[in-house]
């Protein structure tokens, strides 16, 4: 009598990161992987706004060009840009020219700012939707929004933050590790690097 095989069952990653190098990369290294940098959410926050009815390979792919023409997303530096700055910024081939986008992400660095100022670390800010702890949801489910999504996003645009609907929000969510989304199967939904 024959004895049965094991079934193993195969460790990948989540499927939207297959295909492309540095899709791959940011899967592997970055994503999903929590972030209390009050400084590096907020970069994750615009860029995510330059994403808005774009595909997040395209924000991707032109990131380091977005960091060179942002001054590294220094808020200081940023929240004091003028009219020739967002002039430089729409003539930069190497960023996605969008001048409302451009504004929102000026006018995202004075909140920041002001924020700092008032001694409101943006880091507690995020992190207390969740008791500063990880969602992590079942690994199949699929959704481009949430009840908490959306209630973030209410709580962003109060701050007078743009590009920050629900579905942005989300996003950003699960890029900074305040979700896990990874695939019920993927090599990195268990990582340590996740669930700290």
């Amino acid at each position: 009598m024959k004895t049965p095989t094991p079934t193993t069952t195969v460790q990948t990653r989540c499927g939207w990161a297959e295909g492309d190098t540095l899709m791959a990369q940011y899967h592997d290294e970055e994503w999903g992987v929590p972030i209390h940098d009050s400084r590096l959410l907020w970069e994750c926050l615009m860029l995510e706004g330059f994403q808005a009815g774009l595909a997040w390979i395209t924000v991707l792919r032109k990131r380091e060009a977005f960091r060179l023409a942002f001054d590294n997303f220094d808020p200081a530096k940023v929240a004091a840009y003028t009219e020739a700055d967002i002039e430089r910024l729409m003539a930069n081939p190497g960023i996605i020219r969008a001048r409302a986008k451009i504004i929102a992400t000026i006018n995202g660095a004075k909140i920041y700012e002001d924020m700092a100022s008032k001694g409101e670390s943006f880091s507690d800010f995020c992190w207390s939707f969740t008791d500063g702890k990880t969602i992590v949801n079942d690994g199949h489910t699929r959704i481009a929004s949430s009840p908490l999504s959306e209630h973030i996003s209410k709580a962003l645009k109060a701050k007078g933050f743009k590009f920050v609907g629900p579905t942005i929000t989300y996003a950003w969510m699960q890029a900074i590790g305040m979700v896990n989304d990874h695939d019920i199967h993927c090599f990195r939904r268990n990582s340590r690097l996740i669930n700290h």
